[in-house]
């Protein structure tokens, strides 16, 4: 979940930064790429990312033979 609070607060800091560098035209800004959910969508993305990252490893980890995760003696 570490993942999707950060793509969250990054969210926040960018709305705060276009507030705070022009703010008559700091949710023009945010509106630039003409999709108001904008934010939702790449939050979305973060956490399908993360899932992802963690199948991979879950599969990755449980086809390793069980002696290589042992540590050495």
């Amino acid at each position: 979940m570490t993942i999707l609070g950060l793509s969250g607060l990054w969210e926040i800091i960018e709305s705060w930064v276009a507030q705070i560098v022009h703010p008559e035209l700091g949710l023009v800004y945010l509106g630039s790429q003409g999709d108001v959910w904008d934010s939702q969508k790449d939050m979305a993305s973060a956490l399908y990312g993360a899932l992802v990252c963690m199948a991979i490893l879950f599969l990755i980890r449980k086809a390793r033979p069980a002696d290589t995760l042992a540590p050495s003696s």
